[in-house]
């Protein structure tokens, strides 16, 4: 297919009436572009029209590609900041890429509705894939299926401009190329019900409407995350955080019946203002245990979340882990949580009570039946499944913890569990979530320090923090 013409393809590539009506519909998903692309990041955006939406992301390097040399002359006048490159998407034009000074690996690869014009879209994405790191996040946009035959039907009576689609694709078609290609889907988000204003009804179907079940199948513009799948890291140094408030009994436990994985291991114990001897008993346990890496913390502040963002400011290890110091979680269930990140089956492991029976004593029943509500809630409102948000034990690399440590401005300090504030940052960074099984056991010392009722308004609150940063933003 030969590059497009403005004439044969309007700015937006998108249903349009009027270029008034399409700054709306720009809008949107300049919005929903800036959601999921933080500002200062290396972003390929290949189907850029003129790149005003490239230029909105604020990105530290920008490269563009688009079909249309009118829009590609546009581009590079307008923003010289970005480099702008005129061809359709084959390998062909991904060779001139190679040639643009700085390409290397991009942190975000947008595919604007342009895999349905690709010959042969199977080869395109496999010839992406040396521009990704493991960390890279491809976004493809395209338009519902639903709406093919309403939008072919406006352009063959000139109400809107024709589409330059060859193909036009199902979810279920860019999920099969995806796996072909070498890459594992994330999520998949959909928006936008009203792609032109109509005063209030706009905002109204596309704030709130458009993400809710069954209007959300509805909607016309899709945005489908994947990560590139490469093979599996070598052993990797880990460091085991583990908060502690009143658990003498449990120190010495949490170390003993650690099994060894990794290349090296770190335990950080953050002792939280205890009364009963625990900061006592962690230090007789470092002398007891001389070859194991372990240290000592006196916890600043309060709270869980708290302890878990000292320990890991204070880590050395590539891997973060969070072992509670109730040992309900099993600490030899930790390796399963390693071999889940280093063999990349996730990016943020997190551990799951709700599937193996539990002992009789291990989780009271109000607390299980709120536990399986809200991981249900949570599953539909961060888009990825979460079957258990409460289990303390998470997973994930230092480098992706210090991206969500970066990004938490964005929520603000809103989590005294520290749960949520790593799960809210990794969905924000669209880290892949994989959830571990595991048995969950009987505390066999001290009192359990959850408070039923007030952590459970708590847990409200937290689902309107994600109704509002995250689901209807």
């Amino acid at each position: 297919m030969e590059p497009e013409t403005a004439a044969d393809r309007p700015d937006n590539g998108a249903p349009t009436v009027a270029l008034k009506r399409y700054a709306y519909y720009e809008q949107l998903l300049s919005q929903q572009y800036r959601y999921f692309v933080p500002e200062g990041k290396k972003v390929l955006y290949i189907g850029c029209r003129s790149g005003r939406i490239l230029a909105s992301l604020n990105p530290a390097y920008a490269v563009g590609i688009d079909p249309s040399l009118e829009h590609i002359e546009i581009g590079r006048l307008q923003y010289p900041q970005s480099h702008f490159i005129a061809g359709k998407p084959d390998t062909a034009v991904l060779s001139q890429l190679r040639q643009v000074e700085g390409a290397g690996n991009f942190d975000y690869v947008i595919l604007s509705h342009i895999l349905g014009t690709c010959d042969d879209i199977e080869v395109f994405l496999k010839a992406l894939r040396p521009f990704c790191s493991p960390d890279t996040r491809v976004i493809i946009e395209f338009n519902s299926y639903l709406w093919h035959y309403l939008l072919k039907t406006a352009g063959l009576l000139r109400l809107i401009s024709p589409r330059g689609m060859v193909n036009w694709l199902t979810e279920g078609d860019i999920r099969n190329f995806l796996t072909l290609s070498g890459y594992e889907m994330i999520k998949n988000e959909r928006t936008i019900l009203l792609p032109i204003r109509v005063w209030g009804l706009s905002y109204v179907l596309n704030k709130f409407f458009a993400k809710m079940p069954f209007f959300n199948a509805l909607t016309l513009s899709h945005f489908m995350i994947a990560r590139p799948v490469f093979s599996a890291n070598s052993e990797d140094s880990v460091t085991i955080v583990i908060p502690s408030r009143n658990e003498k009994g449990n120190v010495e436990s949490a170390i003993s019946r650690t099994p060894e994985f990794g290349a090296s291991q770190e335990f950080i114990f953050v002792e939280g203002h205890s009364r009963d001897g625990t900061y006592e008993e962690i230090e007789r346990v470092i002398q007891k245990y001389p070859r194991k890496n372990i240290k000592l913390v006196k916890q600043t502040g309060e709270g869980k979340g708290d302890a878990v963002r000292q320990g890991f400011l204070m880590a050395e290890g590539n891997i973060l882990m969070i072992l509670d110091a109730d040992l309900t979680v099993p600490p030899e269930d930790l390796p399963k949580f390693y071999e889940a990140l280093k063999d990349n089956k996730g990016e943020f492991i997190n551990g799951c009570r709700l599937i193996y029976p539990m002992e009789d004593e291990a989780m009271r029943f109000l607390n299980l039946i709120a536990n399986k509500f809200f991981g249900l809630f949570f599953s539909w409102l961060l888009g990825q499944r979460f079957k258990d948000t409460l289990c303390g034990t998470k997973v994930l690399y230092r480098r992706h913890y210090e991206a969500i440590a970066a990004n938490r401005h964005y929520f603000g300090d809103f989590d005294p569990f520290g749960d949520f504030d790593l799960i809210f940052g990794a969905i924000k960074l669209n880290l892949k979530v994989i959830e571990v099984p595991i048995r969950y056991k009987n505390r066999m010392y001290g009192t359990t320090q959850i408070k039923r009722f007030k952590h459970g308004l708590l847990l409200f609150r937290m689902c309107g923090v994600a109704m509002r940063k995250i689901k209807f933003m």
